[in-house]
């Protein structure tokens, strides 16, 4: 069978543009909310209700610290992005009024607690001189006074709330100038806002400090562009982009509230932390880096003040468990690293009297703060070691992570519980990291791909209708996890049969409600609300990329061009075509040759044709606000040699859209 896994053909676009469309309805059961979602089944009451055994709720320092340094809520804090084609939420906190007083039969208590935490938001002082704003995005902006002016560290994700975000603190604390920029860490909640609190020419014209770790601007710039496609697909199952704020849909990250679908911006570092140690004086403060590369991302930094006693963690701890791999994909996380440098942070910064993270809310007091690094330290450590005690028995990624359970010193604090990453995920990553995807089984060497295999199952097991009836009674026992792999065979080799995608988005209903991770709730749930709806039509427009885009090099683009060449329409072809940055000067030799892109600096003297454009043409073509047939006839670029050879090798490409199927083939 042919997969419907397909990308639309197209030109020379390189990045997504998520336009989502919608499929065949599913029926919905009679209980189910104006979304379809079902109700709680008494399995997934039981379920729920037995967490309220195991862990403390009566223990309400975290909702001490919340609220701790409050100087005022932002109220009604929503922020639209406006473009010439209209208006679009980027942040709703008020959609989250609901979660008060006790969980819902429909979420698990725990997260419950957790999604309480995160929304507690607006200004808060966290210590004389350092103030922190909490509830404009996933991530938190940290503002430091200087002597002349103001320090932010981590500007959120979007310029929309970043600029809402500085324009409250100005409200409360008055108007200071921006100094410098401290980016703690690749990850785009912690820079995409910057040009929200100072524009590019504002940082220009200032000198702005902008101090990044090393690495900052390739791994920034690389992930996006080059896996930005599936990630982003990926994240809005991992982030129920797509589900109705409410007790049966989105609640919360565990890490946040959710993410800011807004513009996104950066500016590239001008001071780079290269080693632990390295130590800058910025508007008077005195500040000690630590440099903690493949830990929480690929480039990471910590810092601390002794002027202030301030231990600034990025990520290196949160209150929860975080992810050596994360649902939407990237790359495996060193877990002994991150340990290692969990334990340096230790012993370097012991003196610290509060802990300030990138996410959620400080913790005071030198104790404290060392009993959650030793915490955090420890679960990351038991992990590891566990997950290789196993492996090295022979055990595989599946069967650990059914065996690895925390010690109730450590599964008890509400630090490591998996609220955003999880430790049966964490056991597969670690697995990952040393011995790679493959557990050794040879059964699994070359197995069908999952249509393939899903008729022959179906076929094994009596077919269509005895399959329903067997995962209806799974269903009915409570037995959601073996009801889900059974069902989405059915659905994989049936994709159209109506009462098995009705059966299993009930079952991932009940998966989600019971689920303490946020990701796992919304990955369940997205999964149900794609099976009844079909895909969102929505769009994620490009262009709220572009300031991005500006600064990403050039070689990413074609590294990511490559990613997207039809190996077999280029089969056979040999084609050299150059391309050359007018505005800036910069040239590239491209060729296609044995189905593969390379990609050169300079010009090629054998290439049959010159593609000569600006940056910002190049842009507007990328993320479509140009098409590539018509720009190619314009006036505002220039084609030297045979336009049919030009023509001929943008065919070769294709340009993914981000509409690939997930829970149906």
């Amino acid at each position: 069978m042919t997969s419907t896994r397909r990308w639309p053909q197209g030109g020379l676009a390189l990045l997504l543009s998520l336009t989502l469309a919608a499929c065949n309805k599913v029926p919905t059961a009679d209980d189910a909310d104006e979304h379809g979602h079902t109700a709680a089944t008494e399995a997934t009451r039981a379920a729920n209700a037995s967490i309220l055994s195991e862990l403390d709720f009566n223990d309400r320092q975290d909702f001490v610290d919340a609220e701790r340094g409050l100087i005022a809520r932002d109220p009604m804090l929503r922020v639209l992005r406006i473009t010439e084609e209209g208006s679009s939420t980027v942040w709703d906190m008020p959609s989250y009024d609901f979660i008060k007083g006790e969980a819902p039969d429909s979420v698990n208590p725990s997260l419950w607690r957790q999604a309480q935490l995160n929304n507690i938001h607006g200004i808060f002082k966290v210590r004389d001189g350092v103030y922190q704003l909490r509830g404009y995005d996933i991530s938190n902006m940290t503002i430091i006074e200087g002597q002349t002016g103001w320090i932010v560290v981590d500007p959120l994700t979007s310029k929309e709330t970043a600029a809402r975000a500085i324009a409250f603190a100005r409200q409360h604390l008055g108007n200071k100038p921006i100094v410098a920029v401290i980016f703690t860490h690749s990850h785009v909640d912690h820079f995409g806002g910057v040009l929200g609190i100072v524009t590019a020419e504002q940082a220009r014209q200032q000198k702005l400090r902008v101090i990044a770790p090393s690495g900052f601007m390739e791994e920034a710039t690389s992930e996006n562009v080059l896996a930005g496609v599936t990630m982003l697909r990926r994240s809005m199952y991992m982030y129920g982009k797509n589900l109705p704020h409410s007790p049966r849909g989105h609640i919360d990250t565990g890490l946040g509230k959710g993410t800011a679908y807004g513009t996104i911006g950066i500016l590239a570092p001008t001071e780079l932390i290269t080693e632990t140690g390295q130590e800058l004086t910025i508007d008077g403060l005195r500040f000690v880096f630590q440099n903690t590369p493949a830990s929480e991302a690929p480039a990471e930094m910590t810092f601390y003040s002794p002027d202030m006693k301030a231990f600034f963690g990025a990520e290196l701890a949160s209150h929860t468990l975080h992810n050596l791999y994360t649902l939407r994909g990237a790359k495996v996380r060193d877990a002994l690293k991150w340990t290692g440098y969990l334990e340096e942070a230790i012993n370097l910064f012991g003196e610290a009297e509060v802990y300030i993270g990138g996410h959620h809310w400080p913790v005071w007091g030198k104790e404290r703060v060392r009993a959650l690094l030793e915490t955090q330290r420890d679960t990351f450590k038991f992990i590891h070691d566990q997950t290789l005690h196993l492996a090295l028995q022979g055990f595989t990624p599946r069967e650990i992570a059914e065996q690895v359970k925390l010690p109730a010193s450590l599964n008890k604090v509400f630090s490591s519980r998996g609220y955003y990453g999880t430790v049966a995920h964490n056991t597969k990553a670690v697995y990952q990291y040393y011995f790679g995807w493959y557990d050794a089984n040879p059964s699994n060497l070359n197995p069908l791909p999952p249509e393939a295999s899903a008729k022959k199952y179906v076929e094994f097991m009596g077919g269509a209708d005895a399959v329903l009836a067997k995962a209806q009674k799974s269903v009915d026992d409570g037995e959601y996890r073996w009801a889900a792999e059974i069902l989405n065979h059915l659905v994989f080799a049936e994709p159209d049969h109506a009462q098995a995608k009705a059966l299993l988005a009930k079952t991932y209903d009940q998966l989600g409600y019971q689920s303490e991770s946020a990701p796992w709730r919304d990955a369940y749930l997205s999964g149900a609300n794609e099976l009844r709806h079909g895909k969102p039509e929505k769009v994620v427009d490009m262009s709220s990329t572009v300031e991005l885009l500006r600064n990403t090099p050039m070689p990413r683009f074609f590294e990511a061009m490559a990613a997207r060449l039809k190996a077999d329409k280029a089969e056979g072809k040999a084609l050299r075509v150059n391309f050359v940055l007018t505005d800036s000067g910069e040239r590239y030799a491209l060729e296609v040759k044995n189905s593969v892109l390379h990609h050169r600096v300079g010009s090629d003297p054998k290439a049959t044709a010159t593609l000569k454009l600006t940056r910002d043409i190049y842009l507007k073509m990328i993320t479509g606000k140009a098409g590539i047939n018509n720009t190619l006839l314009s006036d505002d670029l220039q084609i030297e040699g045979s336009k049919l050879d030009l023509a001929s090798f943008f065919s070769l490409f294709h340009q993914p859209d981000g509409r690939f199927n997930i829970i149906v083939p």
